[in-house]
């Protein structure tokens, strides 16, 4: 049932005609707000988690209620962000949460008009075949003035700022092995 609010019951009256005169007590209370409760009070337990999105390594609480994450907010036990996120960290439960987050891999042929999912193993393949193939299209063993060079223009590596350090770190190994140059990641630049 809901019931109708009158002039008499807006806080701003409460408020000047009870004992609240600055509204931070009861005057500004409503029945709504006294029958709800924070989503960390009602989690089953606290993961603590580093925040994905770049080198700073905030600390984060890890909310969760029934195995699924319900909040994520800033540790203030962390050295280095002491309780603080960014704006992106602090909507981090989104990557885990979001229905419109990608949990198949599309793919969609050149030319084509519809995407198609393909299962992992399909997928690195394809993956590995076009990057040794842009390789040794690309490979320089010297360069214009005859010095070795051991290298490739044929493909770059910019990686996103939702992998941690770790992540690029094996990457920027990973295509300087392959003889790549052009690599960089967003969480640094």
């Amino acid at each position: 049932m809901v019931s109708r609010k009158t002039f008499l019951s807006w806080p701003v009256l409460r408020q000047l005609n009870g004992a609240d005169s600055l509204g931070r007590g009861p005057a500004v209370k409503s029945a709504y707000s006294d029958n709800i409760s924070a989503r960390t009070s009602t989690a089953d337990r606290v993961a603590r988690s580093v925040c994905p999105y770049c080198a700073v390594g905030c600390g984060q609480k890890v909310f969760v209620k029934d195995e699924k994450v319900v909040q994520i907010e800033g540790d203030p036990d962390s050295p280095i962000s002491r309780g603080r996120l960014c704006p992106k960290g602090s909507a981090s439960k989104n990557l885990v949460t979001s229905p419109l987050r990608q949990t198949k891999i599309r793919y969609r042929r050149p030319y084509g008009t519809e995407w198609e999912d393909l299962d992992l193993d399909t997928a690195m393949n394809m993956i590995a075949d076009r990057m040794l193939k842009a390789r040794n299209e690309g490979w320089q063993d010297l360069d214009e003035k005859g010095q070795k060079v051991r290298r490739t223009l044929g493909f770059a590596s910019l990686g996103g700022a939702t992998l941690d350090n770790e992540e690029n770190y094996l990457i920027k190994k990973l295509f300087t092995a392959m003889g790549a140059i052009q690599i960089e990641n967003q969480a640094r630049i």
